[in-house]
């Protein structure tokens, strides 16, 4: 497995090394160390140091290689240690609040978390911005969104993944981040995110079912899921919407 590292702890003295490489630095919080699989690492710090460890599938980078357009074998990955990245570094912040979250993520928020990073990796090797081409202006046709959109729609209640809806719209895992907000201007990930809320905000007002029920039949893992998005997106709670839809 390809290992990345990144310190999100008080500073500490560390000294690394990996593949021959030696390097002796004071170990900042947004530090980013990488290295490739097969290739051994040690480090040796002065005090206790906390670090977000992620493990990639070298698989996982071809395929997004392959998607980008580059072929797997012309990438060359090299160990990185105190890279500093403000996209990885992003992403990394962004995983380690959905582990420490009460309530998990849609699937749908991982992979697509997942693939950004294999992605940004992918550019740091080749040391240039690889794009998908034309991903600014490029959009799904009107019939390809539209039976995406149905089958989200049918599937509110099921776990969602990136490549479930890459294989309705029949594009690439890669390809269907960039077509989908170029063709809505919404992230799939909150896309989902939101049809959820509005479907779980219908049944509210509409029938008598129990909070918990809604929240199982709208996707969400659990009543107390469903409350804390809504609450992060509509300012709102269940029952702050459910006590005026039935005093009317």
């Amino acid at each position: 497995m390809h290992t990345l590292g990144m310190h999100f702890g008080p500073p500490v003295n560390a000294d690394c090394s990996v593949d021959g490489t030696r390097m002796r630095r004071v170990q900042k919080p947004g530090d980013i160390d990488f290295v490739p699989a097969g290739m051994d690492g040690c480090w040796e710090d002065d005090a206790d140091c906390q670090i977000l460890r992620l493990s990639l599938r070298p698989s996982l980078l071809d395929e997004v290689a392959q998607e980008l357009g580059k072929g797997a074998a012309n990438i060359e990955l090299l160990p990185w240690l105190q890279l500093r990245d403000t996209r990885i570094e992003a992403i990394g912040w962004a995983i380690k609040a959905d582990l420490e979250a009460n309530a998990p993520s849609d699937p749908l928020y991982i992979d697509l978390l997942t693939t950004a990073l294999a992605v940004r990796l992918i550019e740091v090797a080749t040391d240039r911005g690889l794009r998908v081409e034309g991903s600014r202006t490029l959009r799904m046709s009107t019939r390809q969104l539209k039976r995406l959109v149905e089958f989200i729609e049918t599937n509110l209640d099921q776990k969602l993944h990136l490549t479930d809806l890459a294989k309705v719209a029949d594009v690439s895992v890669t390809r269907l981040k960039a077509l989908f907000r170029n063709s809505t201007g919404t992230p799939v990930h909150q896309y989902v995110i939101r049809r959820r809320i509005e479907y779980a905000r219908a049944l509210m007002t509409t029938t008598t079912m129990p909070a918990s029920e809604i929240a199982v039949a709208a996707g969400f893992a659990h009543q107390s899921h469903m409350t804390s998005t809504m609450r992060r997106i509509l300012g709102q709670t269940p029952g702050e919407i459910i006590r005026p839809s039935r005093k009317t």
